[in-house]
């Protein structure tokens, strides 16, 4: 990854007007990156994707208590992450022409941030198979043995402590 392409990508609230855009970028990297999770099996992609709506987007985006960022790039959104005032992760997902590129780190990052300005010292998040190991590279811990969720064996609970950068 060089530093001039992930320069280019801001992080940003979500309003609720970028709800289809952003239901886009969850929708097809799910579909598309996450496929060690669901096996391509329609019953357990369904389940995963029943509440990926604009609708339920756009009021994750209005929701008190919950922060709903955005990676940007232009007008092009090329990840969307989301963390409660509790300091729990809830979403981290990148557009698949946009992997490898620095993009879901700079949104954890981001969302760490955010957690900590709400008063957390510590983030939990429940990481996809697919996802593990990129936030155990970022200084995630398992905290107990996967949980499985939609039928999948994924559903890692895991936990970070975070601290302010001096």
């Amino acid at each position: 990854m060089s530093a001039t392409r992930a320069a280019t990508v801001a992080i940003r609230d979500a309003a609720p007007d970028d709800a289809v855009a952003a239901c886009h970028v969850l929708r097809e990297s799910i579909t598309r990156l996450c496929v060690a999770d669901h096996g391509n099996e329609p019953a357990i992609l369904n389940a995963w994707l029943a509440n990926k709506t604009p609708e339920t987007v756009a009021a994750w985006a209005a929701q008190k208590g919950n922060s709903l960022l955005l990676a940007v790039e232009g007008d092009a959104i090329l990840g969307v992450g989301s963390v409660t005032d509790a300091g729990e992760i809830t979403l981290n997902y990148v557009a698949p022409d946009a992997r490898f590129r620095g993009v879901s780190r700079a949104l954890l990052s981001a969302l760490e941030a955010r957690a900590m300005e709400r008063g957390n010292s510590r983030c939990t998040l429940t990481s996809t198979e697919t996802a593990h190991r990129f936030y155990r590279s970022a200084g995630y811990l398992d905290d107990d043995a996967p949980t499985g969720g939609f039928g999948t064996a994924g559903g890692h609970p895991m936990s970070k402590e975070i601290v302010a950068e001096s």
